[in-house]
């Protein structure tokens, strides 16, 4: 059997070079949360199956990789027509929380300010900025029902964007109040809400007719959509409360409280940070209950993050009524726009390498080891390597890696180049 060395479809090999750029965007991550006081936590890559389809995530349950029972229990489940999987890996990093949480919550502070950095892995279908296993950065706070968590999330990763150079950036909020109020006050039943909002979801890409053209091959009540059309007539400009005005009462409150975290969570971050109200974000989690947002990036057509509150999905692993409010950072998106803009990992330190002749005497390496030591200790990066034939050649690969300056250790003789 021929032995395939290409990576599985939609996963990735990574080189040094990516490799470092990576490790580069999760450490100003985790720097920058943690400075707003997000602590760390792992969770395993294996979830359960009852958890992974417990209606917790959306479209993403339809691409769950399933692993199989093991030994006898997959001969038994077999035998007798049974589920064949009892496990699965995460989609996502937030049931993964809710479990924890549920599983830790006497030994955690209240609220809980919890960062995760981790693969996921979906059976999506590969394309560019969108893999089968990718990584995932999410912060979140439970135990927290006021809009100070909204503010946090939101302020929080403005802030990492900008320490990563970025500034070309738009968060766009909306709340999920706010879309069912809507729906419920142009007739729509509360049983095809979803339903309704999937379709407003496109209106980006297939615009106002094509998304009143999908509801009526729905079989929705041409009255019905001909008010909710109206209600999104010219909304790239509007206001929460403007929209809100037509609707009633409850949605004016709701705007009032998009409002206030929009003007707090720019305040609070530095620099300011642009926020749109976008009464058409829907977030395609069921899980969600308020407030909604992503932030879209200038000359890119996705989002490069996105959360919202789901105050109900911890209820459901402790019986008790848990808010909770988080924000998923685009990690292989955001990897992807540096990569695209020629960015460099800024080098803290010198990169030195000494290369090392095949024929060199013991003292002479006990005394190049202990240059390189010495230099190690003081910061330094320096590698020790074996001087190749072509050692020109080898250089240029190097200063591609960052390297600046060489030395070539013989015996008794030190030579830079």
């Amino acid at each position: 059997m021929k032995l395939i060395k290409t990576p599985t479809k939609g996963m990735n090999d990574y080189l040094p070079a990516e490799v470092e750029l990576r490790e580069y965007v999760k450490s100003v991550i985790i720097a920058e949360y943690s400075a707003a006081g997000f602590r760390r936590i792992e969770t395993p890559a294996v979830e359960h199956i009852e958890n992974l389809t417990g209606k917790n995530g959306g479209e993403n349950e339809k691409l769950i990789f399933k692993i199989m029972k093991r030994g006898e229990k997959l001969a038994e489940a077999g035998a007798n027509d049974a589920e064949l999987c009892d496990s699965g890996l995460r989609y996502d990093l937030t049931v993964p929380l809710s479990r924890y949480y549920a599983n830790n919550s006497a030994k955690l502070p209240a609220p809980f300010l919890a960062m995760q950095i981790g693969n996921v892995w979906r059976a999506d279908r590969p394309q560019k900025g969108r893999f089968r296993q990718f990584t995932q950065c999410d912060i979140d706070i439970l135990g927290d029902a006021t809009h100070t968590a909204e503010i946090t999330l939101i302020s929080a990763t403005a802030g990492v964007l900008r320490k990563l150079g970025f500034d070309n950036f738009t968060v766009r909020i909306n709340d999920r109040r706010l879309l069912k109020l809507s729906a419920e006050m142009c007739g729509f039943a509360p049983e095809d809400h979803d339903k309704v909002f999937i379709i407003l979801d496109k209106m980006d890409k297939i615009g106002l007719d094509g998304v009143k053209d999908e509801l009526i091959e729905e079989g929705f009540n041409a009255e019905s959509v001909e008010k909710y059309i109206a209600l999104y007539e010219g909304v790239e400009t509007v206001t929460a409360e403007n929209f809100a005005a037509g609707i009633g009462e409850q949605a004016q409150k709701v705007a009032a409280e998009i409002r206030s975290i929009m003007e707090c969570a720019a305040a609070a971050t530095v620099g300011g940070c642009k926020l749109r109200f976008d009464p058409t974000l829907v977030r395609g989690m069921s899980y969600y209950t308020g407030t909604i947002f992503e932030i879209q990036m200038d000359g890119y057509g996705y989002s490069v993050g996105g959360g919202g509150r789901y105050d109900e999905m911890l209820g459901k692993f402790t019986g008790q009524n848990i808010p909770a409010c988080g924000f998923s950072l685009g990690f292989e998106r955001i990897v992807g726009a540096l990569e695209d803009s020629g960015f460099k990992v800024p080098a803290p330190h010198k990169s030195i390498a000494f290369f090392v002749e095949k024929d060199i005497d013991n003292e002479s390496m006990q005394k190049m080891l202990s240059d390189a030591n010495n230099l190690r200790a003081q910061g330094e990066r320096v590698l020790v390597t074996t001087k190749m034939k072509n050692v020109f050649f080898q250089k240029t690969r190097l200063e591609e890696d960052g390297y600046t300056e060489f030395a070539v250790y013989g015996n008794h003789t030190v030579k830079t180049i």
